[in-house]
């Protein structure tokens, strides 16, 4: 493991009876509490793909990053079809730079009626392949974590017709460095014929995190047959870490389990062979299950170390397909971990 994991509190995280919740990201706020930022939508439309088209970015506080967090507003909600990110928010990611709350996320929109329960919404939808075709990257600033928010009416990363992100961008993963410039690995699909390819992971970086934000290659950041989804990064001295969702297993040795890598300059990162984090839970009630899903993994850092690792997680057996019940849950980290003595090299 990347790190030495404490039992998971069994009352702790964040979840809503009547939503699915997903997503999950944290940040100490001005009142000294934390706040989670989350994606809701509700249990009327099926898990998956329900959150293409009524997702919405949530926040809740809890006195401590263990929770359990207290629903307390809708952060980003529906604003209409005719703004880009106007029918869903999600893939919320929160940083506190200075006096400032960054909000990176994803948003869509499409020009249907909202889905109703039992009105045969799925994967083949209009509205799901529409918004599917619509996810982009924004980012909404504020000076509070209470907000207000203020939203841009265009995405900080789009498409870029005949590239690897030809098709779609979303999972935006930043690192805001101390002068206010950004990192950015985001989730890429390019168009194939009318349909898409799989996911990719792009780089982006911007001077400032107001943009403008320029992708740095004409090529995906890992080779094909590196299959990943949901990263997070973090700067070190050396460079970057990041953490990701392996989709194969055939990086870390577990099928969704997770995937660490590291990079000297964002661009150029080598993979090492261990485990990072695993489905494999053990609770504080003493039980250990495997969860249906471990996903959107997001570290929480006090005083420059990690004290914590949020995941979206359910309860299911086949991911989220069979899951009842969704939410965001938290591992308590106790120290650092690194294997780094060995590792897999991949090239740019």
């Amino acid at each position: 493991m990347l790190y030495n994991f404490m039992p998971a509190p069994v009352n702790g995280g964040f979840q809503m009876e009547d939503y699915w919740v997903w997503c999950g990201s944290v940040v100490q706020g001005e009142d000294g509490r934390f706040h989670i930022f989350a994606s809701r939508w509700p249990k009327s439309l099926p898990m998956h793909p329900g959150w293409l088209v009524q997702s919405e970015i949530v926040r809740a506080v809890a006195d401590q990053p263990e929770g359990p967090f207290t629903f307390q507003e809708v952060v980003l909600p529906a604003r209409g079809a005719e703004f880009w990110d106007g029918r869903s928010t999600h893939n919320p990611h929160i940083v506190k730079h200075k006096d400032k709350y960054l909000l990176f996320y994803m948003g869509s929109t499409h020009p249907f009626p909202d889905p109703i329960a039992g009105d045969g919404y799925d994967l083949q939808d209009p509205r799901c392949i529409v918004a599917r075709a619509n996810k982009r990257i924004g980012l909404a600033v504020a000076n509070s974590v209470n907000g207000p928010w203020e939203r841009r009416d265009v995405p900080i990363v789009s498409t870029r017709p005949g590239k690897f992100d030809s098709f779609l961008t979303s999972n935006p993963a930043p690192c805001v460095e101390e002068d206010g410039s950004v990192l950015l690995i985001y989730k890429a699909r390019q168009y194939e014929g009318h349909g898409h390819g799989k996911m990719t992971f792009g780089v982006a970086r911007a001077p400032h995190y107001e943009g403008p934000y320029l992708v740095m290659s004409e090529e995906p950041l890992f080779p094909p047959d590196v299959h990943l989804e949901d990263p997070f990064i973090w700067r070190t001295e050396d460079g970057y870490e990041l953490i990701a969702k392996d989709m194969d297993g055939n990086l870390c040795g577990e099928k969704y389990g997770g995937v660490h890598a590291s990079s000297t300059d964002g661009m150029n990162w080598r993979i090492h062979p261990s485990l990072a984090y695993s489905r494999n839970v053990s609770w504080d009630n003493g039980v250990t299950r495997t969860m249906g899903n471990l996903e959107r993994p997001f570290l929480f850092f006090q005083d420059g170390k990690p004290t914590h690792l949020f995941a979206a997680t359910s309860d299911g057996t086949k991911g989220f397909h069979d899951a009842s019940q969704t939410w965001n849950m938290v591992i308590p980290i106790t120290r650092e971990e690194y294997q780094q003595d060995q590792h897999k090299e991949v090239e740019e």
